[in-house]
């Protein structure tokens, strides 16, 4: 039997939560402009995926483990400055010579993306685990009420940031055919990888010397 309402506390905390830009958010933003429409669904789906499977894990008791070893957490997040770095010179690399419309560029992978960003972010399990177990409420199944949690978690965080992602690439889509357009926001793009990029690598450093 699960506990349905908790639902309308959860659903405000989650928001509180994802209301401050955070890495996910502005990922979305820099594939918006530098992709389009089509990137942006694809790389909030990866992202939703990576999502499910930490809050999956969770669930199923896997996010104690993880926070006991905080060397693990770390180690995870330094995969993802580099991934982030990479992305960012590869980006402002390819820059002046992106011309494929967003839907022309399928080469991109961004759905798989998308879950690497996602999954290179071991915070998220830590919000899970100190998150979901609070609303458990009156349910008699301890595992299904924490997957529900996590579905709903899941969803509003898809729903929320793509359409912060389509947002951006509708701006993205006004000025292509302008001159020097799609250049100028691979180049946006390029400098919002490599912010996150530098974000999480400190965060990681601190982590290891904590």
């Amino acid at each position: 039997m699960l506990d349905f309402t908790v639902l309308p506390a959860f659903i405000g905390v989650i928001l509180v939560f994802l209301a401050p830009p955070g890495p996910d958010m502005t990922y979305m933003l820099a594939v918006g402009l530098q992709g389009g429409r089509v990137a942006a669904i694809r790389a909030i789906l990866g992202i939703g995926t990576g999502m499910a499977a930490y809050a999956g894990a969770v669930a199923l008791g896997l996010g104690a483990l993880a926070a006991a070893y905080p060397g693990a957490l770390a180690f995870v997040k330094l995969l993802g400055c580099v991934y982030l770095l990479w992305l960012a010179i590869s980006t402002a690399r390819h820059a002046r010579t992106a011309a494929a419309t967003p839907a022309e560029a399928p080469s991109q992978c961004w759905y798989l993306r998308g879950l690497l960003v996602s999954l290179t972010n071991p915070k998220l399990i830590l919000f899970f685990l100190a998150v979901l177990p609070r609303f458990i409420g009156e349910a008699s199944n301890t595992t299904a009420q924490l997957l529900m949690l996590g579905a709903v978690n899941v969803s509003t965080e898809v729903l929320l940031y793509g359409a912060i992602g389509v947002a951006a690439s509708a701006l993205s889509s006004r000025f292509t055919e302008r001159p020097g357009a799609q250049m100028v926001f691979n180049y946006i793009a390029a400098a919002v990888y490599l912010a996150l990029a530098l974000v999480i690598g400190v965060d990681a450093v601190r982590s290891l010397t904590a």
